[in-house]
């Protein structure tokens, strides 16, 4: 019987120091229990405020996102806007179509390149500077260039041709174009009233949490 006695003793304090260890955790501040009785202290108008302070965040960006719609919807019934894009349009094609016509800025690139180097062959066969081999070097040079000169001015004139033809088409279109234009004008519009309706909803659902923050508890 006298063996058994220190071995009683200390299981007795090991369970002592475990409760001990227990209480000591419990009445530290960061610990879970203590966070969420915390949390559970929190008082009905603690919630009220914190409701109030985040729907009066959310009401200047919702007063701006109105404001904002507002100015979209009446932009797409603005005639006069619709009329000035139409004729920023025209006239863009109208520069463009000028600078690709027959006888266009465009037109005139490869006649010019052509002739420098026809220019510069020319020259060459009665240049006295160089010697023979070297004179053939250059006009060799010369009437490789001319050649890829000539290519490359026949596909530069094909693509001017292609283009002016396109814009000719535009200019053609030009009451339908405005009709395109006026129904992105009123997709834009839709996306505005979609987008408008979700930051409603969500100033509601704030609205509603403030609301019942305002009722007693069990009311």
């Amino acid at each position: 019987m006298m063996t058994s006695l220190p071995i009683v003793a200390g299981r007795f304090c090991a369970r002592s120091a475990c409760a001990a260890l227990f209480a000591l955790l419990l009445a530290l501040p960061g610990s879970a229990a203590q966070a969420q009785r915390d949390s559970a202290a929190a008082s009905p108008v603690e919630e009220f405020s914190q409701q109030l302070d985040a729907f009066q965040k959310s009401v200047p960006d919702l007063n701006r996102s109105i404001q904002e719609s507002a100015r979209t919807i009446d932009g797409m019934a603005d005639v006069e806007k619709a009329r000035a894009e139409i004729d920023k349009l025209r006239e863009l094609v109208s520069t463009l179509l000028g600078a690709v016509s027959d006888n266009g800025p465009v037109s005139q690139l490869g006649v010019k390149a052509l002739d420098h180097v026809r220019d510069k062959l020319r020259t060459l066969t009665q240049e006295t500077r160089f010697k023979p081999e070297e004179r053939q070097f250059l006009i060799d040079q010369w009437h490789k260039l001319q050649v890829e000169t000539e290519n490359a001015t026949k596909e530069l004139d094909d693509a001017r041709a292609q283009f002016a033809g396109l814009l000719q088409t535009l200019q053609q279109n030009e009451d339908f174009i405005g009709e395109l234009l006026e129904i992105r004008q009123a997709e834009k519009a839709l996306e505005v009233i979609r987008s408008l309706t979700r930051d409603i909803r969500d100033a509601s659902t704030q609205l509603n949490k403030l609301i019942g923050g305002i009722k007693p508890p069990g009311v």
